[in-house]
């Protein structure tokens, strides 16, 4: 377990990497490229050990409130041509927010676990 959590770090600010360079094509491109850049970020720094459980714990609140905040009222799936492109867009982003915000609990839960372990 003590490799697990810095390749899940590694992994999945990849991830996240390439999440923000896909993002080019969107109709709010640098608002999503910035969002993935920061869990890039942020998960390289809980690969490395550099980011504090408050950090984390912060980012993860945030980012489940955007979910919340960004999840359409009508919900149509991910695929186009299955619903409004709107609503579609809308759940895309809200799962990307969920993503991240599951991601960012699991590095703060761990944190806060090394650093209990420790005392």
């Amino acid at each position: 377990m003590k490799l697990f959590f810095p390749i899940l770090g590694w992994v999945f600010g990849a991830l996240f990497l390439v999440s923000a360079a896909v993002q080019y094509n969107d109709p709010d491109p640098w608002t999503w490229i910035l969002i993935y850049s920061i869990a890039a970020l942020v998960s390289f720094g809980f690969a490395l050990g550099r980011i504090s459980f408050r950090i984390l714990l912060s980012l993860g609140i945030i980012t489940f409130l955007g979910f919340i905040y960004t999840f359409p009222e009508k919900f149509e799936g991910f695929e186009i041509g299955g619903g409004d492109i709107k609503n579609i867009e809308e759940g895309r982003e809200s799962f990307g927010l969920l993503i991240i915000s599951i991601i960012m609990f699991i590095y703060a839960f761990r944190t806060r676990y090394l650093r209990a372990s420790k005392i």
